[in-house]
């Protein structure tokens, strides 16, 4: 690891001291890491102890997102921060070529020793300036494809992941540079997107989960509560929740289905307000907004449901799930299914499939002594491969060994 940087001395030949060189002085400064993500509150949750880890390390972080209620958070963990104005789901060319030199500025004028792009635009856009700008080493994380991906994609998507493929191969082909995925398919498709091979791509179980602050309880009273906490988008497979929701309405069983999150004006698969509380008022689902407290909000349930045909990398829902001992439901689906162990942690149906998931739920909510079996199994799973220091650490060692690589070859 790198260690704390010594203050430099200051030494005069006329007192008995001089001026340490530049070179010695450019060797000695701690070597600073730049991270961007394009949504600060994603950042907090998914990278944030990374960050840390890297701070106390010894590395000059700088994270570089765009605005947002959570950028005090950043500063408040001792880690600068620079703004930067990056649309998730702009397809303005003007606009985003734009973003493109003002993120090739930033990187220009902070210098990083190491680069780490997070998100879809900050690697492409990123990677292209790493390039322009000579960084010295770069990582790029890939937490999965998102719905350019993801199934059953439309002929606009199909074209504009045509148009993105050489941008990405650009972009990933850094001469000391990796990339990180999440999952087995992710892997497979990277390689073919980037032209790169196994000693450039490395494979992490996720973000990790605070498994400090995700304990797990024992279950509440009935009746039995199946949630799905994700953001309201088609492809999280909300649509398939409410649906087998309906189904098991009409049926008669007594089982709550429970959906916590809130709408993405900013995605074209946004399920809207209007929907939400239209189900809710209907009794299909109850229904709440975004919530931070999710250690409470599973304490709340009996299982846990995530429908997702997204282009997942490894969703650190379903490991906080299973770090809060409850049973997961989720589709055979990358990334989904990698997060669990089918038949022992959770059931796995098929992306889309209202029938075959409320089937699944009805089956958990029948079965206590082998709901609480698979979440029993589910906390050692998290406890064993999940935990976030472990990934946090796996990361420094990224950084490690391509800073080591860019300093033997300056």
């Amino acid at each position: 690891m790198v260690g704390r940087v010594a203050q430099t001395r200051r030494e005069d030949s006329g007192t008995g001291e001089h001026c340490v060189s530049a070179s010695q002085t450019e060797a000695r400064r701690a070597p600073t890491l730049m991270m961007i993500v394009n949504d600060p509150a994603f950042f907090l949750s998914h990278r944030l102890v990374v960050a840390r880890a890297a701070l106390d390390a010894g590395y000059r972080v700088v994270i570089a997102t765009s605005a947002g209620q959570a950028v005090g958070r950043i500063t408040e963990a001792g880690l600068e921060h620079r703004p930067i104005e990056l649309s998730r789901s702009g397809t303005n060319p003007l606009k985003e070529f734009r973003t493109l030199l003002d993120i090739s500025r930033l990187i220009g004028s902070v210098r990083p020793d190491v680069l780490h792009l997070v998100t879809i635009k900050p690697v492409i856009y990123g990677g292209i300036a790493a390039r322009l700008n000579r960084v010295p080493a770069l990582v790029s994380a890939i937490s999965g494809l998102g719905f350019l991906y993801g199934t059953g994609a439309s002929w606009k998507t199909r074209i504009l992941r045509a148009l993105l493929k050489p941008m990405y191969r650009f972009a990933l082909r850094h001469r000391n540079g990796t990339i990180i995925v999440q999952n087995d398919e992710d892997a497979r498709q990277i390689r073919r997107l980037s032209g790169r091979n196994e000693d450039h791509i490395v494979q992490l179980k996720g973000s990790g989960v605070d498994l400090d602050r995700f304990t797990g309880s024992s279950e509440p009273p009935r009746p039995i509560v199946a949630l799905m906490a994700a953001r309201m988008l088609a492809e999280k497979g909300v649509y398939t929740f409410v649906d087998a929701a309906r189904r098991l309405t009409t049926q008669r069983r007594n089982v709550v289905c429970r959906l916590i999150g809130s709408p993405d004006p900013g995605n074209p698969g946004s399920v809207t307000t209007e929907e939400l509380e239209a189900w809710q008022q209907d009794g299909i689902i109850e229904w709440q907004p975004y919530t931070a407290d999710m250690p409470s909000a599973f304490a709340r349930c009996h299982l846990f449901v995530l429908p997702s045909y997204y282009g997942e990398g490894l969703p650190k829902v379903l490991l906080e799930a299973a770090a809060s001992r409850r049973a997961v439901i989720t589709t055979d689906h990358p990334g989904c299914r990698d997060a669990i162990i089918a038949g022992k942690t959770g059931l796995l149906v098929p992306p889309r499939d209202s029938t075959a998931l409320a089937d699944a739920i009805l089956e958990l909510a029948s079965d206590g002594a082998r709901r609480r079996l698979m979440g029993g199994a589910g906390y050692a799973l998290a406890h064993s491969q999940f935990a976030d220091s472990a990934i946090a650490n796996a990361h420094l060692d990224v950084y490690e060994s391509l800073h080591a690589r860019s300093q033997r070859t300056k």
